[in-house]
């Protein structure tokens, strides 16, 4: 038992990488390639069985903002020599036809946008808060991190390729709750305080980066958090909105301001 513990923690050890930016250490059991490769079948599955809305304008919004935070993100990890950190990431912006305050981005940078979320980011600068925080959770491998913790968890750290092969249906759910789509599998993996807190920073500075005003943050978690109540949508089960959070925005706005400033 002692030799298989050693065993486990050398293991463990192997398998952590340290997120850009933050370098926090973090356990990473899946190639990022897997996680792409995973990522773009179920992004691609997804976008069949979803309608894309069909209003011009907010569509070409949401293209717009992410190619111009996208691009923020791309030259500040060339600038930082990080560039091998988003290899195999190919941008896409979605806005699709539902009613439901939700949005995500799978690794390699596919990233959705619910219409339902529209009313409460109302501008721009709101919007950007939204995309730029989905952005921040996939540069920072988030996924990645839920996913590896919730394999030791349930499928005792067995590898991927062995988990779709034995337990398809099981693993599948395990992916779709790391990226908040899991309420179908009856299972959601809420990101963590840690996690949560460097979205909320990364977000903050790739949005000022690309020329949005991070401060519009604040207004737009608070507009999130008064919409809680008995059940609250699947993009605050994932990321919860309280007077926690908000301050935290607030504590780091300072640093985000410099690069908008710039």
């Amino acid at each position: 038992m002692k030799k298989y513990i050693i065993l486990l923690a050398i293991v463990l050890m192997d398998s952590c990488t340290t997120v850009p930016l933050t370098g926090r250490r973090q356990l990473s059991l899946i190639p990022e390639s897997e996680m792409i490769a995973m990522g773009l079948t179920n992004y691609s599955d997804f976008m069949k069985e979803n309608p894309l809305s069909t209003d011009r304008t907010n569509t070409a919004l949401v293209q717009e903002i992410g190619k111009n935070i996208s691009d923020a993100v791309v030259k500040y990890f060339s600038d930082n020599n990080i560039s091998s950190s988003l290899n195999g990431f190919r941008w896409e912006f979605n806005l699709i036809d539902d009613p439901t305050p939700n949005a995500w981005c799978m690794p390699g940078g596919k990233v959705v946008v619910y219409s339902g979320i529209l009313p409460y980011t109302q501008d721009k600068d709101g919007l950007a808060v939204v995309i730029s925080h989905e952005i921040a959770h996939a540069v920072a491998r988030h996924g990645n991190e839920r996913m590896s913790q919730a394999l030791l968890a349930q499928l005792g750290g067995i590898a991927l390729s062995e988990a779709l092969r034995n337990k398809p249906e099981q693993t599948q759910g395990i992916f779709y709750a790391a990226y908040g789509l899991g309420a179908q599998y009856g299972v959601m993996l809420p990101y963590s305080r840690e996690h949560e807190l460097e979205a909320d920073r990364l977000g903050l500075i790739f949005m000022a980066m690309a020329g949005y005003d991070p401060q519009a943050a604040v207004a737009f978690w608070e507009r999130m958090a008064a919409m809680g109540g008995q059940s609250p949508p699947e993009f605050l089960s994932t990321h919860p909105a309280d007077a926690t959070r908000i301050q935290n925005i607030k504590n780091v706005l300072p640093e985000a301001i410099s690069y908008y400033k710039k």
